[in-house]
């Protein structure tokens, strides 16, 4: 027992009988538990999000716009990301990704490719790549609209005598159109 005390003595500057005192209270005390740290914001809003919307959740828009980037620019022409979901006994998420129908064998094979960029850019956990066929919501780019120029008086007059001829009506006034529509167009 001496030994100890005097070890205890040489290991600490506290005084030895002060330091066994402290040790014997403190193996007969419960220390008081701590308290959670309260949950942050995002991790709040996470949550609720998650309650509210169960079949997308809040990375589905961010995807939508980072898709090009993602994927590829040729990918994205032919196919676009409809949902993330859970994925049931597969740990992670599915991702379920619409494309036309003439593509669907191009984006099947490249679906590991799409999992893992998927997956690098949210974060991890994308299990799976589900393909529906079918039309896609945003439609392509629209095609750019061609303006349109006055017809001269040389153009007009020569529009009217050539449909002139027409004896039906109605049907040379949509022969009139249709020429119009034709010569007033411009071509880029």
């Amino acid at each position: 027992m001496r030994g100890t005390i005097l070890s205890m003595v040489n290991r600490s500057s506290l005084d030895p009988l002060e330091e066994a005192r402290a040790r014997v209270a403190l193996r007969y005390q419960r220390a008081r538990p701590v308290k959670a740290l309260p949950n942050s914001f995002g991790k709040v809003a996470m949550q609720l999000t998650r309650k509210k919307v169960p079949d997308k959740g809040p990375a589905i828009g961010r995807l939508k716009l980072m898709w090009p980037e993602i994927v590829g620019e040729q990918l994205a022409k032919v196919c676009e990301p409809e949902k993330i979901g859970a994925g049931g006994k597969a740990k992670g998420r599915v991702l379920t990704v619409k494309c036309i129908p003439a593509a669907s064998t191009m984006v099947q094979h490249q679906s590991a490719l799409i999992r893992q960029r998927v997956a690098a850019s949210l974060g991890g956990n994308i299990a799976e790549v589900r393909i529906v066929q079918g039309p896609l919501s945003r439609g392509g780019q629209p095609a750019p609209r061609k303006r349109k120029r006055p017809l001269s008086p040389e153009e007009q007059k020569l529009l009217n005598d050539s449909v002139a001829t027409i004896e039906d009506p109605d049907l040379r006034k949509t022969v009139l159109a249709l020429g119009e529509a034709v010569l007033t167009t411009e071509t880029p």
